[in-house]
């Protein structure tokens, strides 16, 4: 997989997300399975009506929340594979320590020759694992606290 250079949102699309953030989050969150947009390229040309299952119209209002924030986004298919590099930038960790975690087993990985690849499913998996432990640890900690009441 080709990583694609990361490119923050100027100022001006910042406040544009933000704005249509603002405008389609009224819209009802009834659970149905896809949801009818009109779509107007940037002032151009007439409306189209399209309709788009409901997971890709959250994924779009998430775009627009992250990029009404100025946070650059990348979307990544699940079964693409990742460097040992791209893996470890995606869970903020140094690439050493991502290649301790897959050598002693806490994330699925394959040899390519002399370089391992690493699934974004299985990553995914394991950063969700991690993020529920580092939680409960929190949550305990946090528990903790207010036992003794040093009030945080």
């Amino acid at each position: 997989m080709q990583a694609a250079p990361v490119k923050l949102p100027s100022p001006k699309a910042s406040e544009e997300a933000r704005v249509a953030l603002r405008a389609l989050s009224g819209l009802p969150r009834k659970k149905v399975a896809s949801r009818t947009v009109q779509v107007r390229p940037d002032g151009e040309g007439e409306a189209v009506s399209v309709t788009v299952p409901r997971e890709a119209f959250e994924l779009f209002l998430e775009i627009l929340g992250q990029m009404a924030n100025g946070n650059a986004v990348t979307i990544v298919p699940v079964h693409a594979e990742l460097t040992t590099q791209q893996a470890a930038d995606l869970l903020n960790v140094s690439r050493p320590f991502l290649v301790g975690l897959l050598d002693e087993g806490k994330i699925p990985f394959r040899m390519v020759g002399t370089h391992r690849r690493i699934l974004v499913a299985d990553l995914m998996a394991y950063k969700q694992k991690d993020d529920a432990h580092r939680k409960a640890v929190m949550d305990e900690l946090t528990a903790e606290a207010e036992k003794h009441g040093l009030g945080y």
